[in-house]
C-alpha cells in the first residue's frame, strides 16, 4: 500500500492517533444518492454482504496492483493469471466471511467465477500493455484538508505521471461501461480525485481515465480549474448538508430504482421499515473506502 499524501496538518493528527470524520467519493454519493444510505452505512455501520461481482472486482484490482510490481519485462497474461488465485486467497485471510461465497474450494460455480476474473485480466492487456506503463503509484491512498475544513480521502487505482510531468488518474470497473447515472456517478469519483491531487501537489491531472473491462471501453475526461473550483464547492455543501443531518439526526431516504438493490431497505421508513435507533453524532465513519467501494 502507498503511503498517504496529505497535508503537515492532516499528517499531525494522525501521529497523535485522531481519526477524524472524513469524506471519501463512496460516502459523498451515498449522501447523494440516499442520506439514509449514508446514515446506514458511515453512522450506523451496518454490516452489507459483498456480491461475487464486488468480491471478483477486489480480486482483479488486486492482481493489476501486483501486476505493476513486477519487472516490466514480467508484464504479461501468464503472470496475471498465475497471480490470481494468492489473491483471492490472500483476500480469504483478511476477510475470512468471504470464503461463504462458495460451498469449498471444489464448488464448481467458484472455478466458473475464477474464469470470469480470468477473463477480465485478458481484457485489460487488450486495452492497454502494462510492459508499456511504469505508474508512479499503484492503490495510492490520498488525503487532503480543503480551506473549509473538509478532510477529503480516498484510494486511487493508478497514477501515471509522463515524462514531461503530466498527471493522469486510471481507475479500473469490472463492470460493463454504465449508462447516464452509473458514468455520472464514477465521473464524481474521478473528480473527487482530481481535486485531491490537485490539493495536494498543486496540479491539475491532465487527464481521468475510466477503463471499463467487462466492455473493454475506455472513459477520458480533462478537468480544468474552474470545474474542480465547483465541484469542491459541492463537495463542502455535501458536507455541510451531513453535519446538519448528524446534528439531528434526520438522514431522510430518498426512494428510487437503486433501493433494489440496498441491503438495508427492510429498515427503510420509504418501505415499511424501522431503522435502529440513532447512535448519534460525531462517531461516524472516519472516511475510509473499502476495496469493495472501488469495485462497482
Amino acid at each position: 500500500m502507498a503511503e498517504p499524501v496529505g497535508t503537515a496538518a492532516s499528517g499531525a493528527l494522525q501521529d497523535r492517533g485522531t481519526r477524524r470524520p472524513a469524506l471519501s467519493p463512496s460516502r459523498a454519493g451515498d449522501f447523494k444518492q440516499c442520506p439514509l444510505l449514508y446514515r446506514f452505512r458511515a453512522v450506523d455501520r451496518l454490516p452489507e454482504t459483498p456480491t461475487r461481482a464486488q468480491v471478483r472486482g477486489t480480486v482483479v484490482h488486486s492482481v493489476l496492483e501486483r501486476l505493476f510490481g513486477l519487472p516490466i519485462e514480467q508484464r504479461d497474461p501468464e503472470q496475471a493469471r498465475a497471480l490470481l488465485a494468492p489473491a483471492w486467497a490472500e483476500l480469504q485471510e483478511q476477510q475470512p466471511e468471504l470464503a461463504g461465497l462458495f460451498d469449498g474450494p471444489d464448488d464448481p460455480e467458484l472455478a466458473s467465477w475464477l474464469e470470469s476474473a480470468t477473463a477480465l485480466l485478458e481484457s485489460y492487456f487488450e486495452m492497454e500493455d502494462p510492459r508499456r506503463l511504469e505508474p508512479e503509484a499503484c492503490e495510492l491512498r490520498v488525503e487532503t484538508e480543503l480551506d473549509s475544513g473538509v478532510l477529503l480521502r480516498g484510494f486511487i487505482d493508478r497514477v501515471d505521471v509522463a515524462p514531461t510531468g503530466e498527471i493522469r488518474l486510471v481507475d479500473y470497473k469490472t463492470g460493463a461501461a454504465p449508462r447516464e447515472i452509473g458514468e455520472a456517478k464514477a465521473m464524481f469519483q474521478m473528480k473527487f480525485y482530481a481535486l485531491v491531487l490537485w490539493r495536494t501537489r498543486g496540479e491539475i491531472p491532465r487527464q481521468l481515465l475510466l477503463m471499463y473491462l467487462a466492455s473493454k471501453q475506455r472513459l477520458a475526461y480533462a478537468p480544468d480549474e474552474t470545474e474542480l473550483r465547483r465541484f469542491e464547492r459541492t463537495l463542502e455543501a455535501i458536507w455541510q448538508a451531513i453535519l446538519r443531518a448528524g446534528k439531528t439526526g434526520d438522514f431522510r431516504p430518498n426512494p428510487s430504482r437503486l433501493c433494489d438493490y440496498c441491503d438495508h431497505k427492510a429498515l427503510c421508513p420509504a418501505f415499511g421499515g424501522t431503522p435502529p435507533p440513532y447512535p448519534g453524532w460525531p462517531e461516524p465513519d472516519p472516511g475510509e473506502e473499502s476495496v469493495l467501494d472501488r469495485t462497482d
